[in-house]
């Protein structure tokens, strides 16, 4: 079998810049590389539900944001199936039948999920669905015989669970259901870029985001109140770059290029030294973090204008996605139904 990519996003609010560095941009790289057989990217909205199942609409008021947010970056529709997670029955029919396939107390252990279910305040009361949301994974991987996902480290344990679940299927009922591998963003930072705030995370329930959607002004009053050095209190002040997020971002996203085109410096490394050393401020190094993300997010912003005034077009191209993923996924199904046994009028 061929690579098969499988990726995607739950729609609960507009896409950042940590999203962006973390896995859009390398979806683009993946996509324009063509070293694949297929990709397919998920608007995760039936697991978003499984935490917001009280408030629906959140979900529907950001479904189409986060659509906008993929095509704006450059996923391209040609070369990628874009689908909603809801509009595939036949995963939720698989997940039904990989329930069989596991513990209560192993999707317990599962780190990603002990996290989360703390994160989220269900210790004495975790919603079903949302305990098995790592069997809803496993149905969206194997439907497709997905067998290359893009992850953060954080989410290397529900991969396991899926292979544990493709392991435990093929052994009972013979060999039908495809392993996965994670593929890693090389750059560990970027995996989980820190808030604004120098939070661990960057979210969007903490407000400590750009947007891609942000407009220049916003972005700006953003980077302007970003954490720093508390202690740099004067320009001639000697500055600290570890820990201070304006530096930390300029690693991830300036080159030595950009850095020589918005400030007085030949590298990021001669900027760093002038600050350690005194006489750099705080204003000057968000300016050139400001101009940098703004290079990112102009294009961005032109084609998102685009899709905004041209909603149809956008809903047309998940239409037709999620129509494909919906034939591929009823193959997969129907093999699985054929290996249990169940596909009686076959």
């Amino acid at each position: 079998m061929g690579k098969i990519i499988l990726t995607g996003d739950r729609p609960t609010g507009p896409l950042h810049i940590g999203h962006y560095i973390g896995s859009l941009r390398n979806r683009v790289k993946l996509q324009n590389n063509g070293d694949y057989d297929k990709m397919y990217v998920m608007i995760a909205d039936s697991q978003a539900l499984t935490d917001n199942f009280d408030n629906p609409k959140k979900i529907q008021d950001n479904l189409f944001e986060v659509a906008i947010d993929y095509l704006s970056v450059g996923i391209d529709p040609s070369k990628v199936c874009i689908f909603i997670q809801s509009g595939v029955d036949e995963l939720t029919t698989l997940t039904y039948y990989y329930m069989n396939l596991v513990t209560v107390s192993r999707l317990q252990r599962n780190p990603t999920i002990k996290t989360e279910i703390k994160q989220r305040g269900f210790e004495t009361s975790v919603p079903s669905g949302f305990l098995n949301y790592p069997v809803s994974q496993a149905a969206d991987i194997t439907a497709f015989h997905a067998n290359v996902i893009p992850v953060g480290n954080d989410q290397m344990p529900l991969l396991e669970q899926t292979n544990e679940i493709v392991d435990t299927f093929n052994r009972i009922y013979g060999d039908t259901l495809t392993r996965c591998e994670g593929y890693l963003n090389e750059d560990e930072i970027s995996q989980r870029l820190p808030g604004l705030d120098g939070n661990a995370k960057m979210s969007k329930s903490l407000g400590n985001c750009i947007y891609l959607k942000d407009d220049s002004e916003t972005v700006k009053k953003k980077v302007m109140s970003m954490y720093t050095d508390p202690d740099h209190l004067k320009v001639e002040d000697p500055g600290k770059v570890e820990g201070n997020m304006v530096f930390l971002y300029l690693d991830v996203f300036a080159t030595d290029e950009q850095i020589k085109k918005y400030s007085e410096f030949n590298s990021l490394s001669e900027m760093k030294s002038k600050y350690q050393q005194g006489g750099l401020g705080d204003v000057a190094i968000k300016n050139v973090l400001y101009n940098v993300i703004e290079e990112i997010l102009t294009p961005i912003r032109e084609k998102r204008k685009y899709y905004e005034e041209n909603i149809d077009l956008v809903k047309d191209i998940l239409k037709k996605g999620t129509e494909e993923a919906k034939k591929d996924a009823s193959k997969t199904l129907n093999e699985v139904k054929k290996a249990i046994g169940i596909d009686y009028f076959e």
